[in-house]
């Protein structure tokens, strides 16, 4: 069964990203690098942290 939740740690500035990236990280509640949200693991969630996934690291709670 999959986890109810997830760590999500922003690891790159958001600084020169394309609006849409920048609005992922507003929805997941990222500000800062190196800030760690726990977010519900739904499809939306998911969903946003594939479109940036190379600026985040994820682990499951």
């Amino acid at each position: 069964m999959a986890s109810n939740k997830l760590s999500v740690t922003m690891t790159k500035s958001k600084f020169g990203r394309l609006p849409v990236h920048q609005a992922c990280l507003k929805g997941l509640g990222l500000r800062k690098i190196n800030q760690t949200v726990e977010v519900l693991n739904t499809t939306e969630n998911q969903g946003m942290i594939k479109k940036i996934s190379y600026m985040l690291r994820v682990e499951e709670k």
